[in-house]
């Protein structure tokens, strides 16, 4: 699981990155003159590319703050979060997979849960497998909250399958009200962007929270496709180093403290 900076005022498996080689003599004089403004680092949580990844997927997301706080040490400045509808579009919710695949109980469509009545209610249920074990689901007012209180930029992505309740005619007003108003209550105060995959609900907010809009932020810098178990982080210095060369303003990685380490002394 890319922006000039719009604003109003997974987790990884632990890995130490081998020792980097110092610059070259010639390199470091010319990085002295030269060196390009560090970009601002925004950790994502990967999720496996294969046919089989809901069953592999460990629940790195972002999404609890447990991994934020994972981010923040590992010297992310913002967190990408995932955004969906519970049934009815009753709440926005942080969690990433379009099924409950991952939390305990059963397995049903996020769409076709309900927040808090009833059996098998989302806000009952616990991650099940993963660094991030037994953390529940979190709404987007709290998680918005714990992200601030971290002092993170907050990028919210509106996944796809909301749609369904977003473009529902008797459904649509509330759950967008769901969606824009915890963004609203806190955009004066908190640094937020937001973005969504789905061409429709990306003209929404447009319309609705212009000056939000993700844009060219956080642009994309891993070339490793996501797996489990999490692939070696090396093979991405090329593309790292490819984007870095085009000074870019933010990136989005899965590998933050891997990415944060390789960045010292090639940026400012």
């Amino acid at each position: 699981m890319t922006v000039t900076l719009a604003v109003s005022m997974a987790p990884l498996a632990v890995l130490t990155p081998p020792a980097l080689p110092p610059p070259s003599a010639s390199g470091a004089q010319a990085g002295a003159v030269a060196l390009p403004a560090c970009p601002l680092v925004f950790g994502h949580g990967g999720y496996p590319t294969t046919d089989d990844a809901r069953d592999k997927d460990r629940v790195r997301q972002p999404n609890n703050p447990s991994a934020v706080n994972d981010q923040k040490t590992w010297g992310a400045q913002g967190v990408e979060g995932d955004v969906q509808l519970t049934k009815r579009g009753r709440q926005a919710v942080m969690w990433h997979n379009p099924t409950t695949a991952g939390l305990t109980g059963d397995t049903r469509r996020i769409t076709a849960t309900r927040w808090t009545a009833g059996t098998g209610s989302l806000r009952d249920r616990r991650i099940a497998r993963g660094p991030y074990r037994g953390e529940r689901v979190y709404s987007l007012r709290e998680w918005l909250d714990h992200v601030k209180s971290r002092g993170l930029i907050a990028l919210l992505e509106i996944k796809p399958r909301s749609r369904s309740v977003l473009a529902d005619p008797a459904l649509g007003a509330r759950a967008w009200r769901e969606i824009s108003d915890p963004i609203r209550d806190r955009q004066d105060e908190q640094r937020i962007m937001v973005y969504s995959q789905d061409p429709w609900i990306q003209r929404e907010l447009a319309a609705r929270h212009p000056a939000l809009l993700r844009g060219s932020a956080a642009r994309w810098t891993d070339s490793v496709a996501w797996d489990e178990p999490v692939p070696p982080w090396t093979g991405n210095t090329r593309r790292w180093q490819a984007v870095l060369a085009q000074a870019p303003k933010s990136v989005m990685t899965n590998y933050t403290k891997e990415y944060r380490a390789w960045l010292a002394g090639r940026c400012r």
